[in-house]
């Protein structure tokens, strides 16, 4: 079993779809290649965290039949998007405003999580190398060696893994020059 992380998918919303200019030339089709992408990496018994805004501007009916297409166990970190439509489907726990989580990568290591919708500048563990996963900015914020976006626009529109997220990090360092002490400049 394998754990994933996904956020911003906002199914249903064709506004979204028009401002991402990700190509998809309907909702319903960029409905269907999220589907598709997100059963591709997801089997059956993986678990997937859903960081928020699962479902935008869309009926009750369509959520839930998008929800019954998608593989694994599904668990949702509430985002602003997610109203009533969304929050009863029926997710494997109810829905949280944030979680504290350990997950295992595929080379045995442990890491320890902090899941929101919203990026933080801090985070409960932040100095105890806890990850900060979020989604909400649609990739418009750096990630840092300790938070990563999640959401589909930062991820080629499918879930991402624990080592995936770790390994982007770590080779980005990710710190704008701008952004770095003066004295390291």
């Amino acid at each position: 079993m394998a754990t994933y992380f996904i956020a911003d998918t906002h199914f249903g919303d064709a506004r979204l779809v028009e401002r991402r200019r990700c190509g998809f030339p309907s909702v319903e089709a960029h409905d269907a290649a999220l589907i598709a992408r997100w059963n591709a990496r997801v089997g059956p018994s993986d678990e997937v965290w859903h960081l928020g805004d699962f479902a935008a501007h869309a009926s009750r009916e369509h959520c839930a039949t998008v929800f019954a297409q998608l593989n694994g166990t599904k668990r949702l970190v509430r985002g602003n998007h997610d109203s009533n439509r969304v929050l009863d489907l029926p997710w494997a726990e109810p829905p949280v405003e944030s979680a504290r989580i350990s997950v295992t990568d595929a080379a045995g290591r442990t890491w320890r999580l902090y899941l929101a919708h919203y990026a933080h500048r801090a985070w409960p563990g932040l100095w105890r190398e806890t990850r900060h996963l979020y989604g909400h900015t649609h990739a418009t914020l750096p990630d840092t060696i300790r938070s990563c976006d999640v959401g589909v626009d930062a991820w080629d529109f499918s879930p991402a893994d624990i080592g995936e997220i770790v390994a982007r990090q770590d080779a980005a360092t990710l710190v704008p020059e701008e952004l770095a002490p003066r004295e390291s400049r």
